[in-house]
C-alpha cells in the first residue's frame, strides 16, 4: 500500500482513498506530494500494431479507430484499441440497427510484464475519453485462453453471457472469413464472455441505449483467469470436417 505525507505538515494518505492517476496536494497545507510518472493518450496506428503483433496471443491486426497507449516515463507500456466489428449482425444485434453505427469493439489489450499499473485504470480513461462520442463499446473474454474479464468488471462493463463454442473455416495463416468451405478442416471457436460498456457522457442518450439493449444481464463470472505469455499465440484447435458440397 502507498503511503504519503507532506512535508510541510503531518498529514498523511493511504492509496486507497487517493486518485493516485492525479497530482495529489496536500488538503493541509496546498503542497504538492506525488506527481504521476505515467501519461495516457491517443497513438498512430503503426506505433499500436508494432507494439500489440510481437506480443498479443492473436497474432494478427486488429482494425483500429482509435488507439491509445499508457507511457511509464515516456516508454511505452500497454496499448488499447478500438475498432469497427466486421460483422454487421453484431453491430445491430447489441441494441438494434438504430444503434448499428455507434457499436464499436474494444478489441486489444496488451502490456508489458513490468507495468506496476493497473490495467483497468487504464481502460477506464480510454472510455472516459471516447465517451465525447456517445458509442457503445462491447469486447470479449476468451475462454481458451482462460480470461474471465476481470478488468471489465472493474471498468463496471455490462455482462451479456456467453457465446457459444462452435465450428468456422480454418485457414492457415489467415482468417477463418477467407476460408474455403471444401478445405475438409474447421478450427474451433471458443466461447467467449460478451461485455458491453455505453460510452456515453450525455446522460439521457444513454440511458436510452441501455433500455434497447437486446441481451439479457447477467451475474458477472468469476473463474481463475490467466494470464498468456506475451509472444506466445494462441494455437488453433483444428478438425477434420466433411467438405461441404
Amino acid at each position: 500500500m502507498k503511503k504519503y505525507s507532506c512535508k510541510f505538515c503531518d498529514w498523511g494518505g493511504n492509496e486507497p482513498y487517493i486518485d493516485w492517476t492525479k497530482d495529489i496536494y496536500c488538503p493541509v497545507c496546498g503542497d504538492r506530494i506525488y506527481k504521476p510518472n505515467f501519461i495516457i493518450s491517443g497513438i498512430t496506428y503503426k506505433d499500436a500494431v508494432d507494439f500489440l503483433l510481437p506480443k498479443h496471443y492473436s497474432g494478427r491486426k486488429p482494425q483500429i479507430k482509435w488507439a491509445f497507449g499508457l507511457y511509464m516515463n515516456d516508454i511505452l507500456k500497454a496499448v488499447c484499441t478500438f475498432g469497427k466489428p466486421a460483422s454487421n449482425t453484431l453491430c445491430d444485434g447489441i441494441c438494434g440497427e438504430q444503434y448499428s453505427k455507434s457499436v464499436f469493439e474494444l478489441n486489444r489489450l496488451c502490456r508489458e510484464d513490468d507495468l506496476d499499473f493497473q490495467l483497468s485504470q487504464f481502460v477506464s480513461a480510454c472510455l472516459n475519453i471516447l465517451s465525447d462520442n456517445n458509442i457503445i463499446i462491447v469486447s470479449y473474454a476468451d475462454t481458451g485462453m482462460n480470461h474471465c474479464g476481470y478488468i471489465y468488471q472493474a471498468c463496471n462493463f455490462t455482462y451479456t453471457g456467453c457465446t457459444k463454442k462452435r465450428l468456422e473455416f480454418y485457414v492457415e495463416n489467415g482468417h477463418s472469413r477467407h476460408g474455403c468451405k471444401n478445405s475438409g478442416k474447421r478450427k474451433v471457436r471458443t466461447s467467449k464472455h460478451r461485455y458491453v460498456y455505453f460510452a456515453f457522457r450525455n446522460k439521457g442518450e444513454k440511458n436510452l441505449a441501455v433500455k434497447n439493449l437486446k441481451y439479457e444481464v447477467e451475474p458477472y463470472p468469476k473463474t481463475e483467469n490467466k494470464r498468456y505469455v506475451l509472444g506466445e499465440y494462441q494455437k488453433p484447435v483444428v478438425v477434420k470436417y466433411p467438405p461441404i458440397k
